[in-house]
């Protein structure tokens, strides 16, 4: 059993029809079976190469987790990323933007947020907010203060556009992109509405909001489409991950990203002789025995 990138990627150029993208597919696995031993195994991977990546210091890596409503954007982050340490990991959770966030580029909240170099950040939800809900809800677009001339032409087209460029920088600055979009079904999301609903420890996660959201379904369906189709690309591709099982959907998710951090080719940094002189130093002067021996294998290197 083996999942892989490619089973998820959006192909850049390809036509996008999430219609005909089923939700409940499970490639490379047969069954839900050893699935809990592959999640553990795929978050131990994950905290492994994440001190490399904080000791090597030179890289990041910035997760993007869009989804719908219901979709496990909460679950999987919980799932997949509970074996790190927490302090190699950042999570930003945007939701409505504030008067500050308003007064600045759509851009702008999300640059304040990017994981700095040796971190591993998840967003939770984005800047592609921006070519989703801000297109089915012109209302939204009509409270961002733009200036008339910022509204000329095909205004979507132009941010996929500047979305596109600004990820290229990032890869090009140390930052890779990591993009999934959690493919929930209409009827898998009414039935976690439902137990939202039933389940008293649940009802916290209860908006009324989100189920008239639904009345928008196709609307964010087309959304999701453009966006994927025009910023989909080769430096920073989309995953379209089936929601519709849990338990895949966090297998899937945990799979790509240990793949996509073995591909960083991660390095804890090798001692020049000046750290090797210190560290016998150190040994020295805590009285440790083979500290001697190192001191003169430091001086005849020398």
């Amino acid at each position: 059993m083996a999942l892989t990138a490619r089973d998820f990627i959006a192909r850049p150029g390809r036509k996008v029809q999430l219609s005909r993208v089923r939700t409940d597919r499970t490639p490379g696995i047969k069954g839900k079976a050893g699935a809990g031993e592959l999640l553990t195994r795929n978050a131990d991977a994950i905290a492994d190469a994440q001190e490399r990546l904080y000791a090597q210091n030179q890289w990041s890596l910035l997760v993007i987790i869009q989804a719908l409503d219901a979709a496990g954007k909460d679950s999987t982050i919980k799932h997949v990323m509970h074996g790190v340490n927490p302090q190699g990991v950042t999570v930003t959770s945007f939701k409505a933007p504030s008067h500050l966030e308003l007064d600045h580029d759509y851009l702008w909240r999300s640059v304040v947020a990017l994981p700095s170099r040796g971190m591993i950040g998840i967003h939770n939800r984005s800047y592609y907010e921006e070519v989703l809900v801000a297109r089915v809800h012109p209302e939204i677009l009509a409270r961002q203060q733009l200036p008339d001339e910022a509204r000329k032409g095909d205004l979507w087209a132009r941010r996929f556009r500047e979305i596109n460029d600004f990820e290229r920088y990032l890869l090009e600055n140390g930052t890779v992109v990591l993009k999934f979009f959690l493919h929930v079904s209409k009827d898998e999301q009414r039935r976690r509405f439902l137990d939202r609903l039933d389940n008293p420890t649940k009802h916290w996660k209860f908006a009324l909001g989100d189920v008239e959201e639904r009345a928008f379904w196709k609307d964010y369906a087309r959304a999701y489409e453009d966006m994927i189709e025009a910023t989909s690309t080769r430096v920073a591709p989309w995953h379209i991950i089936p929601a519709d099982r849990k338990w895949y959907m966090h297998l899937a998710v945990g799979s790509v990203i240990v793949e996509t951090l073995e591909r960083m080719k991660l390095e804890v940094p090798t001692l020049d002789a000046a750290r090797r002189r210190e560290l016998a130093e150190g040994r020295r002067l805590l009285g440790g025995g083979p500290a001697a021996s190192e001191s003169k294998l430091s001086q005849r290197r020398r």
